[in-house]
């Protein structure tokens, strides 16, 4: 019981996250064409930048903690019967960092890197 009810949670956050997902592709599509100033003057100053041969990147970096509660279920004790705590809460690092390559002043790609992306 325990493992479905944990195969059903974990079926829809991967289903929700999908979907975000792909609600942040066609966000950051938006910007390829653009100019590199209105790509800052949306987003903000990148967290870090680098140049190479013509091409500059800049990165952004989006960090959060998701708090996971813990559960507590009905299950036996040595004495009877009771509620305990079945999974402890844990607190869970977040990171995604999102480099748009800029080519001639203008925004060609981007790409995604963590596993809060």
């Amino acid at each position: 019981m325990r493992h479905l009810l944990m195969m059903i949670l974990l079926l829809t956050g991967c289903a929700s996250f999908g979907d975000a997902r792909a609600e942040r592709d066609a966000q950051l599509t938006g910007f390829i064409g653009q100019s590199e100033a209105d790509l800052v003057r949306t987003l903000g100053v990148p967290s870090r930048q680098f140049e190479a041969d013509g091409h500059r990147f800049l990165a952004y970096v989006d960090r959060r903690v998701e708090l996971v509660p813990g559960s507590m279920l009905w299950r036996p004790y040595r004495y009877g019967f009771g509620y305990g705590p079945v999974f402890p809460p844990q607190a869970i690092e977040q990171s995604c960092e999102t480099t748009f390559e800029v080519v001639g002043g203008k925004v060609t790609s981007f790409a995604l890197r963590g596993r809060g992306c």
